[in-house]
């Protein structure tokens, strides 16, 4: 009985790990096959990716999904970083109310949001294409970045900005070198979860979208309809890079640390 209750903890976890996982890897595999088929695989073969960047379509969504991740990711987080600051500072009943009617983008269906926005759009006569697109990755990222810092600012001591200023320094310095630095795991945090909310948005994306614009999730819900291996060579591309960025967020705090140390 203590074996078996000691063995199926680590069968289930072994079950979870294969059931998450099994899928990218079959991704990764299969993004090297030598034919078009999603269930043999024949044979080695780069000519996936090769097509993948030949093809003018898919190169320019990866490039529109890059731009717009980043710059929404940037201008959300410095949006986001201004207004959890300027709420910490502001009435109780201010703040409530804010930060209510910033959790509802959150709570909201995307569909619901992916509406409004279009809406929004074609009531103001605005043709949906690029700018349409940033502002809605925009709009739909600025609440996870406020409240990604939100808890941050409340734990800092309230009095720490008016200690800096009676030490000598400005309003702005009291920001930058003070309050900015102690929230800095928190800005992070909500420029990382900006970016992968941007980075595979689809349903928002494509009620706001126009004039041949897309990005990678739109072109890849096009492309599902016929077979194009194609996809699986993307779709390693971006779960290389993401396992990349995820092992240097880990890493550079620890060499960081051990830096300090030394």
């Amino acid at each position: 009985m203590k074996k078996s209750r000691k063995i199926l903890p680590k069968i289930y976890m072994a079950m979870l790990i294969i059931f998450f996982y099994a899928p990218i890897i079959y991704t990764v595999i299969f993004s090297f096959n030598d034919s078009k088929s999603l269930t043999k695989f024949t044979g080695f073969s780069l000519q996936w990716y090769e097509k993948m960047f030949n093809d003018r379509v898919m190169v320019e969504s990866i490039f529109n999904t890059i731009i717009i991740a980043v710059f929404a990711t940037i201008i959300s987080t410095i949006i986001g970083t201004i207004a959890s600051i300027g709420l910490s500072k502001s009435k109780k009943i201010v703040r409530a109310v804010v930060e209510q009617v910033n959790d509802l983008p959150i709570m909201n269906p995307e569909i619901v949001t992916a509406i409004g926005l279009l809406m929004f759009f074609t009531a103001l006569n605005i043709e949906k294409g690029f700018w349409t697109l940033l502002i809605a990755h925009i709009m739909f990222c600025t609440p996870y970045v406020m409240l990604s810092i939100t808890p941050k600012l409340r734990s800092l001591d309230p009095n720490l900005a008016d200690a800096a200023l009676d030490l000598g320094a400005t309003p702005w310095q009291a920001l930058i070198k003070v309050i900015v630095p102690q929230i800095m795991p928190g800005i992070i945090s909500g420029a990382l979860i900006a970016f992968t909310m941007s980075f595979d948005d689809f349903i928002i994306s494509y009620f706001v979208t126009g004039n041949g614009v897309s990005n990678i999730s739109i072109m890849v819900y096009t492309m599902s309809k016929r077979i194009n291996p194609s996809i699986n060579s993307l779709s390693t591309i971006i779960i290389v890079i993401i396992t990349i960025v995820l092992i240097l967020i880990n890493v550079i705090p620890i060499l960081k640390e051990r830096k300090e140390k030394v």
